[in-house]
């Protein structure tokens, strides 16, 4: 009952935002911060207010005021503060490298790089969940922006989105997505194969470097234990590796699942559930989102994920699955909005209040 309370009253929310708070077709950027933002701008600035000096008070006593915080929540639109630099503690990004398998040829290990979120805080003793955040065809781990460690949009909104309490902190891994250890790559898709890499190097380096879910241990542990604090997620091609990938072939060690404007190569829902409804374990939640203009992946998108609710038994729209739409391209406006929304979802029992067909 609680889920169901909550959904409805986040979908009333997203139909206000719908009606109400978004930009224009000319426009570019909403300076309202009550409202929200679009991501063209590099920058934001703050109001000013003109002072008329004779009619100020002396107002030296009074108590200051603390601004009402209001939750973030499921949106058409990032609200502008969330694009921010948050002015609390904020989290931090490291650059690793780990050792990648050639596991279709002979070839020599090769050595990949990833970045990692921390959020603030960060607490070896304790224990969070994990999001593997893909990047785009043409992209590497830098796309997300973590390699920029000080103005990285994604990281200012998971800074204040951690930091406001809207959500339980939790690590993000931005790898590069191409499986280069490949010797054997004639007629090999590097994106497809990287599931070999996925499982098998980067998870565990994670897992034995970081405090997350997992019981770790270098002689080989069981993924699956901690598949519930594992999510997975893309911007186009990573859109269908989380897709081909992460819920048709890695069910087991992953169970929230976002796809940004999922690419062109990624299943149709048909295939799609019924991988789903043969597996033995379920999808927590599975949020999709594209822009309508997207001349390049919003029918594939749609083919993978909009009616999959009505092909899947195990696949439910208002407990574990959005078809999210909105006006918008094949760009960081869709996909930094999918992320801002994804980051409330995963790892979230209340997660079905997302789920709302939102069209604008």
């Amino acid at each position: 009952m609680k889920k169901k309370l909550l959904a409805v009253a986040l979908c009333c929310g997203l139909l206000m935002t719908a009606c109400g708070s978004e930009p224009t077709a000319d426009s570019t950027i909403s300076t309202d911060s009550q409202t929200g933002t679009d991501l063209n701008a590099d920058e934001q600035t703050d109001n000013q207010e003109t002072i008329d000096e004779s009619s100020s008070t002396d107002d030296s006593d009074s108590e200051p005021v603390e601004e009402e915080h209001v939750p973030a929540e499921i949106a058409l639109l990032i609200p502008t503060k969330y694009i921010m630099t948050y002015e609390g503690e904020q989290g931090t990004i490291e650059e690793i490298s780990y050792m990648a398998q050639d596991y279709l040829g002979d070839g020599e290990p090769y050595e990949k790089r990833a970045f990692v979120y921390l959020p603030a805080g960060y607490d070896e003793t304790k224990q969070y969940n994990v999001v593997y955040l893909m990047h785009g065809i043409g992209g590497s781990e830098n796309e997300w922006g973590f390699n920029d460690k000080y103005n990285s949009k994604l990281k200012k909104i998971l800074d204040r989105l951690m930091g406001d309490g809207d959500v339980e902190p939790f690590i993000v891994v931005t790898p590069n997505g191409k499986a280069l250890a490949l010797s054997n790559i004639d007629g090999n898709d590097l994106f497809y194969n990287y599931a070999y890499e996925l499982r098998n190097d980067l998870i565990p380096y994670i897992d034995g470097h970081y405090a997350t879910y997992a019981d770790y241990s270098e002689d080989g542990y069981d993924l699956t234990a901690a598949r519930t604090h594992r999510a997975m997620a893309g911007l186009s091609m990573g859109g269908m590796q989380t897709i081909n990938i992460g819920i048709c072939e890695c069910l087991d060690i992953f169970s929230w699942f976002g796809a940004f404007s999922a690419a062109p190569t990624s299943y149709e829902s048909t295939v799609v559930g019924q991988y789903i409804d043969n597996s033995e374990y379920t999808v927590d939640y599975f949020y999709n989102i594209c822009g309508l203009d997207d001349s390049i992946a919003y029918w594939s998108a749609a083919a993978a994920a909009r009616n999959l609710p009505d092909v899947c038994e195990n696949i439910t729209e208002a407990e574990n699955f959005t078809w999210h739409e909105k006006s918008g391209g094949h760009d960081f406006n869709i996909w930094y909005l999918g992320m801002y929304n994804f980051a409330q979802i995963a790892f979230n029992e209340d997660a079905s209040a997302a789920s709302v067909f939102a069209e604008d």
